[in-house]
């Protein structure tokens, strides 16, 4: 774990890339070597799938404990990737250092602290999706985690030369309790954007070091710490993926309904215009049908999982476990 450049966690905001963070803090491994990584699913100015306040959360938390974050997402997001019609798929966006800053090719915004690159989008084959990604574990099916996480990842390392010659170990936080598939993950392999035996020498390797942890012991570092987590688990969400996850159960549907209705009727609407379903077998308004508001929902003010601004604090010394711990995770098979 200490013979390596730099670290970079694949940061969700969620428990689990949390963990991963503090487990590189418990084996000292030094905050100037770790970079927090977090892909924007929705791109950079509309939110559909995912929670409101999530980039901010990740933000805070970086400033909190003192590392760098960097923000990426594919051009028009969720939205954009799964309207697709015979047409390429979309540029790539991510910030980089501003020693990587050519001011050529590279652009500076207020609404991010670091210059943004646009790499892709202009070549490959036209297709079309006009559906949901499906429930599955393949990722061609599943293609929100690929095309809006995975690809955008390395796509990030792969077009900055401050990777080359160094070696990388970029950090996920899978864990073989949420599903069988998961449990047979390697901890540790040469990344897809590995490129050591190549002309720039670029080392990088996927770890996953919590992926025979179980939840308890993901939840003890972040009591040790004092980490208060991402609201949608004090709403009592037990994961902290998109608002409407493909893989939710009808109750987390339901609440996500109740909490946003807006983007719930969005998705109704794009159903209908797809004729394609999320859930294969029923519409999303059947499938909540079956579902029931959580209770915490009334315990805890909606808006602070809403908003675009995280209004909470990162760390607290009454720190409480929240209400979605242990419960259904509902996450990719």
């Amino acid at each position: 774990m200490k013979d390596y450049d730099k670290y970079i966690v694949a940061f969700s905001g969620g428990k689990d890339s949390i963990a991963c963070f503090l487990n590189l803090l418990d084996q000292g491994i030094p905050k100037e070597k770790i970079e927090l990584w977090h892909h924007l699913v929705d791109g950079a100015n509309d939110i559909l799938f995912d929670w409101e306040v999530t980039e901010d959360y990740c933000r805070q938390f970086a400033k909190h404990f003192g590392v760098e974050i960097f923000f990426s997402w594919k051009e028009g997001g969720f939205r954009k990737e799964m309207n697709r019609q015979d047409s390429l798929t979309s540029p790539t966006h991510f910030e980089v250092p501003f020693t990587e800053y050519d001011n050529e090719t590279d652009y500076l915004t207020n609404d991010f602290d670091y210059p943004i690159r646009k790499v892709g989008g202009t070549r490959g084959k036209k297709s079309t999706r006009r559906k949901f990604p499906q429930i599955g574990a393949d990722l061609k099916t599943r293609w929100c985690s690929a095309y809006l996480k995975i690809d955008i990842c390395a796509t990030a390392i792969r077009n900055q030369k401050r990777f080359n010659g160094k070696s990388t170990l970029l950090i996920s936080g899978e864990r073989g309790e949420e599903s069988a598939a998961r449990a047979k993950y390697n901890v540790l392999e040469s990344d897809r954007a590995d490129l050591r035996n190549g002309k720039c020498q670029r080392l990088v390797d996927r770890a996953r070091p919590i992926r025979d942890w179980k939840e308890n012991q993901v939840w003890e570092i972040i009591e040790r710490y004092g980490v208060v987590v991402h609201p949608c688990y004090y709403l009592g969400f037990s994961r902290c993926s998109c608002k409407f996850c493909i893989f939710g159960n009808a109750d987390q549907f339901k609440t996500a309904f109740y909490i946003s209705p807006n983007e719930g009727k969005q998705l109704i609407a794009y159903e209908n215009n797809f004729g394609y379903t999320m859930k294969r077998s029923e519409t999303l308004e059947q499938f909540i049908e079956k579902g029931e508001v959580y209770n915490s929902v009334n315990n805890v003010n909606k808006v602070w999982a809403t908003s675009k601004i995280y209004l909470g604090a990162i760390i607290t010394k009454n720190w409480v476990l929240p209400s979605g711990a242990y419960g259904e995770s509902c996450g990719p098979s």
